[in-house]
């Protein structure tokens, strides 16, 4: 290829990025694609997620440890529902959800200060709230083996081999 001839490609591949320039100021926009809707969140998991949010000293993200929070914990934070944006019903659910497991349990330790919404001491866990916790803990774990066993044995065995399917090397 000659410089004539580069120099009449250059030429003409401008001319082409014009056009397209114009073409595209003058054509309508596309509309983007829709968005996907958001999908229907758990009424408790947005409301545990809106309190660690506005009280992340009470409501710690994981990996950190839970901590016990003040009795009648509730009452408190109903006081904060429209800045939480939630219902009350929804913060009840929430707050029952984040008591209620491992992770809330192992917390629950005999004179382990107890938190209000600020992350501020306000009492103590006492002894029979500690054993309370340690038999809910057991509950659980003994309810997730008797779960876990139940789904292995309802789990299909993988099947024999036929020996008369079964071929033979040559």
């Amino acid at each position: 290829m000659g410089f004539e001839q580069l120099a009449e490609l250059r030429d003409r591949l401008r001319a082409e990025k014009e056009q397209v320039k114009t073409d595209s100021a003058v054509r309508p926009k596309r509309k983007s694609p829709p968005q996907a809707k958001p999908r229907e969140q758990d009424p408790a998991v947005e409301a545990i997620w809106r309190l660690q949010k506005h009280f992340p000293m009470a409501f710690p993200v994981n990996p950190a440890p839970k901590v016990p929070l003040k009795e009648g914990i509730f009452k408190d934070a109903e006081l904060h529902l429209e800045l939480l944006g939630v219902t009350s019903e929804q913060l009840k659910l929430g707050i029952a959800t984040w008591c209620r497991g491992a992770r809330y349990w192992a917390c629950m330790v005999e004179n382990a200060p107890r938190l209000d919404l600020n992350g501020q001491a306000v009492g103590t866990v006492t002894a029979a709230q500690a054993q309370y916790a340690k038999q809910q803990a057991a509950r659980q774990r003994s309810q997730d083996r008797r779960n876990r066993s139940k789904a292995k044995a309802s789990a299909p065995a993988a099947p024999a081999a036929d020996p008369a399917v079964e071929q033979t090397a040559d």
